[in-house]
């Protein structure tokens, strides 16, 4: 079997700017879905996090039962969920991107809440007595002093999240959104061309996870200026 370059030259335009940034007829697209799902996710996760550690147990138990339920079940669960339940509940059906992109939220910032968690719980407990005699209100010590520092310990795994986020959007397929695993399938089934398709989308996809673990490492460098010789140098030797 011979591979066919034509295929993507013919219908790059549709698979990135359909498929991939959501420019077009359809709507969707990986990286419109990507982004808003990675930014509401995480302010969400933020939340969460917080209140798992809040000395209240009417805050501290909801939020527990809230991460260890969603990190319970499938991902392709919860956006059936919203599919289908929804519409019966509302008698209202939601549009694809609209679906993917609440159960996206919802479920990873189960996974997003317990980094926080052990990223506030990194920081050292000087700090944190620190700013209480300074007469810092709680609110002003978590904004000010605790999650500037816990978010420097958090960058590694936040970024590792982020990249299965990205990389999970292609589930949004299913419901039939137009992201750039179902632009590829539209391709593939009109051109009886799959091993090009799905060659090309995979190469997109590693590009884009590759260039977010770079810049999580030169993150983790400009923000501990302290270790940043250190870790230059391991950069550019895993480099």
């Amino acid at each position: 079997m011979s591979f066919d370059w034509g295929v993507i030259a013919g219908n790059w335009k549709f698979l990135i700017f359909q498929g991939f940034l959501g420019v077009g007829a359809f709507g969707g697209g990986t990286l419109r879905l990507a982004i808003p799902a990675i930014v509401l996710g995480f302010l969400l996760g933020v939340l969460i996090g917080v209140c798992r550690l809040s000395p209240r147990a009417w805050i501290h138990y909801p939020a527990v039962v809230y991460v260890e339920f969603f990190r319970g079940v499938p991902l392709v669960m919860v956006i059936f969920w919203f599919w289908f339940l929804i519409p019966q509940i509302t008698g209202q059906r939601l549009p694809e991107y609209a679906v993917a992109l609440t159960a996206f939220v919802v479920f990873e910032a189960a996974y997003l809440g317990e980094i926080v968690r052990a990223g506030i719980q990194s920081v050292p407990r000087g700090q944190i007595e620190a700013a209480t005699a300074t007469g810092l209100t709680h609110a002003q010590m978590m904004l000010q002093v605790i999650l500037p520092q816990a978010i420097r310990n958090m960058i590694p795994s936040l970024v590792t999240q982020f990249i299965v986020l990205f990389k999970d959007t292609s589930l949004a397929s299913i419901i039939g959104m137009m992201d750039l695993t179902k632009a590829a399938q539209t391709v593939s089934q009109r051109e009886i061309r799959p091993f090009e398709m799905f060659l090309f989308i995979a190469v997109v996809y590693w590009l884009c996870t590759y260039s977010m673990s770079r810049v999580s490492r030169w993150l983790e460098v400009r923000m501990t200026p302290e270790r940043a010789p250190a870790k230059r140098a391991a950069v550019r030797s895993a480099a």
